[in-house]
């Protein structure tokens, strides 16, 4: 069985970004033991990455590049935003646990699309959060290894998405 459309995939897989100063350095490391389990031909991973395992068995190498403009984007000021302290009360209360910078915090837009946001400061004005993705503008190089491939059940191509215990953890 081969990586194409339909197809469950697990990949281990070592993705380096180029940080700019000391070249790539190792961002993510997805081990054999656990490896990254996803739909293959559904929109869940970049279209490069599928590129570099379609039509690859299990138990093959692959390695990729990837710049930034077929990754997750350049990085996209507009994509910060202030929003105010009183929109991250809970029961009329302030939550001063969410207001750590670093902290990431799913949140909403106007049309409900899912966003992460990220704290960068909190002062007067408000909240600073910023949405774009972590690897925004970044250049990245996956090399790994296919783990396993099997078919996908009906309700998996249904939903877009791997169910069951190798699914649904998100990166």
């Amino acid at each position: 069985m081969v990586a194409e459309k339909d197809k469950v995939v697990a990949v281990a897989y070592t993705l380096r970004v180029d940080d700019g100063e000391n070249g790539f350095e190792v961002y993510e490391n997805v081990e054999e033991t656990a490896p990254f389990y996803f739909l293959f031909g559904h929109g869940n991973v970049l279209p490069k990455f599928e590129e570099a395992i379609l039509g690859k068995a299990e138990g093959e190498s692959f390695s990729v590049s990837i710049d930034f403009e077929n990754g997750y984007g350049d990085y996209d000021d507009a994509k910060k935003a202030i929003i105010p302290k009183a929109n991250f009360k809970e029961d009329g209360k302030k939550n001063k646990d969410l207001f750590k910078i670093g902290n990431v915090i799913p949140m909403q837009d106007d049309k409900g699309n899912q966003m992460r946001g990220e704290i960068t400061k909190v002062d007067y004005l408000g909240v600073h959060m910023d949405f774009n993705p972590p690897l925004a503008g970044y250049d990245l190089s996956f090399e790994g290894k296919i783990m396993s491939i099997r078919e996908a059940q009906p309700v998996e191509i249904e939903h877009g998405h791997v169910h069951g215990p190798d699914g649904h953890h998100h990166h």
